[in-house]
Parts: structure tokens; sequence; C-alpha cells
């Protein structure tokens, strides 16, 4: 055993090395709230000081992420990303047509195998679960459950937090709802969540704004229906200001996993297996926690003991996540066919 491990001290030191001989590192897609990633970028210049974090477009969403891939091969500028974060139905996308380079970090084992790539292309790092983020200056009765969110006390309320021709969190979204209104995970809960937002559009109380912690605050989407993470990690900045509720709802309780992929473009490839290095050790794995994010590891790290006390406190109630449904793949695919084909034609919304 201690010789596997000193290879691995061995080969990571190569690894560190060669990553600051490139000396930079291109990120895409990710905002310092979401998942607590502003803490983790932190925590990986503090560790490698030597190495120029270069973020790129924060605010985009999955398919951008594809693109600006597509867009730079054979770039090795500052615009071509090194490492991607996607949600799990883009992975084998990406993979498919050519995009990403395999890699599998050392603490590969203790990644679920549902959640990973065999071949190292692609791998899960962090999930939660959908949730409503409410402003409870405007909205007196929070909703407890999808149907609700149909009421009249919620006209001009209701947003998603992306555009759900493109947004992994917003596709998913109609999923859980579809879900919730009884369709099968996959395609039926697609075109069922698509006729709920009709419903809901056609009601008046669905709001075509990409909903964030700014917006809720400023009452243009009082209900942002969003991950758990980013949802808590909203209310923490905004402190009080307005007073927020964070809701699991009582059906549809749908589970998304996001993976992390190095592109088969990268510029700075040993930056980029540096960071995933990082990202997968228990440092990288409890700052998600830090953020409220379930980690990959999280069950190997419980059973190791290595999860402090005062993490685990502050995610919601375990109960709330009992119901979680982790969809398939396929339930995936079928579901963001459904959606991204579907959306323009049965709810006609266009979310900016």
């Amino acid at each position: 055993m201690a010789t596997t491990s000193m290879v691995q001290a061995q080969d990571l030191a190569a690894l560190e090395a060669a990553a600051k001989e490139e000396g930079m590192l291109t990120t895409i897609a990710l905002p310092h709230s979401w998942c607590g990633y502003g803490d983790v970028i932190a925590g990986f210049k503090a560790k490698y000081p030597e190495i120029e974090v270069n973020e790129l477009n924060p605010d985009a969403g999955s398919a951008d992420e594809l693109e600006a891939v597509r867009a730079n091969k054979g770039n090795t500028g500052p615009q071509a990303p090194d490492v991607l974060d996607v949600g799990l139905s883009f992975g084998p996308q990406a993979k498919e047509e050519g995009l990403l380079q395999p890699y599998k970090v050392s603490t590969w084992d203790e990644i679920p195998d549902a959640v990973k790539d065999e071949e190292g292309y692609w791998y899960g790092d962090y999930y939660g679960v959908m949730s409503f983020m409410v402003n409870k200056d405007l909205i007196d009765t929070t909703p407890e459950d999808w149907s609700d969110l149909l009421k009249p006390e919620y006209a001009g309320s209701v947003a998603l937090a992306g555009d759900p021709r493109a947004s992994n969190q917003a596709i998913l979204a109609v999923l859980a709802a579809g879900m919730a209104e009884g369709g099968a995970a996959g395609k039926d809960a697609g075109e069922k969540g698509l006729d709920y937002f009709k419903k809901m559009n056609e009601a008046g109380n669905f709001v075509p704004v990409i909903g964030k912690a700014g917006t809720l605050a400023q009452g243009a989407t009082p209900i942002t229906i969003m991950w758990d993470y980013n949802a808590l990690a909203a209310r923490d900045t905004l402190n009080g200001n307005p007073p927020v509720d964070v809701v699991v709802p009582k059906s549809g309780v749908l589970a998304g996993v996001y993976v992390q992929g190095i592109s088969a473009h990268a510029p700075h490839p040993n930056a980029a297996k540096l960071w995933m290095e990082y990202l997968y050790s228990d440092e990288g794995q409890s700052l998600w926690l830090k953020g409220y994010c379930h980690p990959a590891r999280f069950n190997a790290m419980a059973a190791a003991d290595k999860i402090p006390a005062e993490l685990l406190e502050a995610l919601p109630p375990a109960e709330s996540y009992e119901a979680a449904y982790f969809p398939t793949l396929e339930e995936q695919a079928g579901n963001k066919e459904a959606v991204v084909g579907g959306w323009d034609a049965v709810v006609g919304a266009n979310v900016q």
C-alpha cells in the first residue's frame, strides 16, 4: 500500500511541476456563488500561486461550455477552456463529439460508478436537489409543492434559473415538474413538464427572466426554481435582506449530478489534471459540502469519518433528500430532447 501512495505522490509531484510550467488554468461557467466555487477557486490559487486562474463567462450554461470548446479547437489563447463542469447528460454528449480527453484522478475508486464514464472522460463531482427559493417580503405563503406554483396568488412570480433550451438546471426543473405531474422520468415527464409550464405561463404566473439572487431581491423573480445549493448560497448572500425561504418540494424531488471533464483541446492539460486532483481531494470535496452541495465522494468520506459535523449540520434536514430521485442518463436524454425541442412550441416564453 505504501508503494502505491509513494508512486501516486511522485506522479502528483511531476504533475504539479508540469502544471506550474504551463502557468495558467482556464475555467468556464463557474459563478463563485455556485456550490462554493468561490472558495474552491481561492483554495486552488492558495495551494498553487504559480498558476493563474483565467475565468471565462461565469454565467454560461452547459451547452455554452461545449460550444466554447468547439469554437476554440486549435486556439491556445485565453478563450479556450481547459476544463468543463456540465450537467450529467452533457458528459456523454461531449465524449461522443470528441470534446473531452480521459483522466482518472487518484481518488477515482471513491466516485460512484453510476456517475462516471468507465474510461475516465467525465466524472460526477457533486449533486443537489431542485428547490424553490422564495422572497418572504413579497410572498406571504411559501409554496410547498409544484402544484402550489399554479395558484393565482403567485401571479407574475415564478422563474427558472436558466434558459430551458440551454441550461441544465432549467431543463431538469422541467423534468421535476413533469414527475410531480405524474410523468415517468424521461421523455414522458419532459412533455408533462412542458404542459405544466404552459399552464403556468397562460395563468400569468411564469416570468421569462433568468432568476438569481439579484432578481429575487429586486422582486423581478420572487420565486425562483433552482438547485438547493444555489438557493442556500443566495440566502446567505442576501443575509436577511430580503428574508428567504428555501423549500424542497414534497413531490418531484429531483437530484441533479454535475460532472467534470478536461477539454480534448485544453491549452493547459497538466493544470487541468491538477485542478481535477484538487476538486476530488478531501479538501476540494469538503469545500463542495461547505457550499451546500453533496460531493461525489460523500459516502466514502462519511464512512472514513472525514466530514466535519458543522458542514453536515448546515444542510437542510436529511429527510428532505430521502425521496430524491436520480434520473438515469437515458431518462435525462429523453427529457432534454423533449424540453429543448418543445419549449418554444409548447410554452412559447423566451427566457433571457
